[in-house]
């Protein structure tokens, strides 16, 4: 009998970026199982005119209309996609559905709709994603909003599937009163080379545009927040007396942060420093990774970063920052540094006077990492088996 599985909290598929997204294209994409069919909602602004559903990868595809109401957006976008749901349950009198929510936005609302979930037999599946109410990007108010709505989700999650095994432990401790039943499914990844050759167009382009240097840069790839910590990484870099560029892909916004950052540490000054905007195409971001001398990753908020899998298997050297997130993916196949002012540059000086050996060594550990615990087959085959015995 076939397991009906709605997924909700992606912006939708086919995916352009982000992490849930990508997790989604993957898990349709690669579907084993002839038992398992999904439906994976999809935000629609107001202003698109879109198809109410289509198929994708084999999947049902329904789009939700959410208003753009500033911060709420997200939480909204959850609680339609919810009742869109649970209405094509009932029409359909479908028994036995998984929902399986990604983050922990909506937690004020669950309990009603896992009540009406509960009518037809139906299970609650949460990804709690990392940890949401320690960004700071949120106002004090809006944190304390997140881990309320967490703390919901753990209580009325029939499974909590964990992609980090830091993130599980920290569901098991601190709410420990609701005896949440957990499990740990990694986010996926591959070592597959990117189809793109030195010569092609959009790489010559890319690197003449950006006076950028194969395997003469070190590469940031990742949100522009505070809590990826790129005051440390910059001013480290700044401090340090590599003759390498610092490549930082990500969707900067001139914003009080990049203000702030600006004022620092006055990268503006350095002419090493290159920020570079985003790469949506994903032949080139992960050429781009393929071709850095090293990736730097300063994440600290968490649990399975998408982006250090991708670096992992593509970047022959890889800095890590020392936290339990990062210790937990990288294991023998990084370098750690820590926030201590003057930790990273010596690291930085250290990795420009590497031997080739050393330097393929680590290559060849980060990738073992991939493809011994990461590989989507793998994560893929994890999930399956726990969709299909639900």
């Amino acid at each position: 009998m076939t397991k009906n599985v709605f997924i909700i909290g992606a912006k939708g598929i086919p995916a352009n970026y982000g992490g849930f997204e990508s997790f989604v294209e993957q898990l349709t994409a690669r579907k084993e199982s002839q038992d398992i069919h999904y439906y994976v909602a999809c935000r629609r602004d107001l202003s698109e005119n879109k198809a109410d559903t289509f198929e994708y990868n084999d999947a049902t595809c329904f789009n939700v209309d959410v208003p753009d109401v500033g911060p709420a957006k997200a939480i909204l976008y959850d609680v339609n996609a919810f009742k869109w749901t649970m209405k094509y349950i009932k029409k359909n009198n479908i028994q036995n559905a998984i929902v399986y929510v990604l983050a922990c936005r909506m937690g004020p609302f669950i309990k009603h709709f896992k009540k009406q979930l509960r009518q037809y037999n139906g299970t609650l599946f949460v990804n709690p994603d990392g940890h949401e109410w320690l960004r700071a990007k949120w106002s004090a108010p809006v944190r304390k909003y997140w881990k309320y709505s967490e703390r919901l989700m753990v209580k009325h999650a029939d499974l909590l599937i964990c992609d980090s095994q830091n993130i599980e432990k920290y569901i098991q401790n601190d709410y420990k009163q609701y005896s949440p039943k957990t499990t740990y499914i990694a986010y996926g990844s591959d070592i597959i080379k990117s189809t793109l050759m030195d010569n092609d167009q959009v790489v010559t382009d890319w690197y003449t545009k950006h006076a950028v240097k194969l395997n003469n840069y070190y590469l940031i790839v990742g949100r522009f927040v505070p809590e990826n910590n790129y005051e440390t990484m910059i001013r480290e870099f700044m401090n340090s007396d590599t003759d390498k560029d610092l490549v930082i892909i990500s969707n900067v916004e001139k914003n009080k942060f990049y203000t702030d950052l600006q004022a620092k540490t006055n990268f503006e000054s350095d002419p090493r420093i290159n920020f570079v905007g985003t790469v949506y195409n994903a032949q080139l971001l992960k050429y781009i990774r393929e071709n850095a001398f090293a990736y730097l990753h300063g994440h600290e908020v968490g649990g399975t970063n998408p982006s250090l899998l991708e670096a992992l298997g593509s970047t022959k050297l890889n800095l890590l920052l020392d936290v339990g997130f990062n210790r937990e993916v990288g294991k023998d196949g990084a370098i750690y540094w820590t926030k201590k002012y003057g930790n990273l540059a010596k690291i930085i000086n250290d990795m420009d006077n590497l031997s080739e050996e050393n330097i393929n060594d680590l290559d060849k550990a980060s990738s073992r990492r991939i493809i011994d615990q990461f590989d989507w087959a793998i994560i893929i085959k994890k999930y399956e088996n726990v969709l299909v015995t639900k």
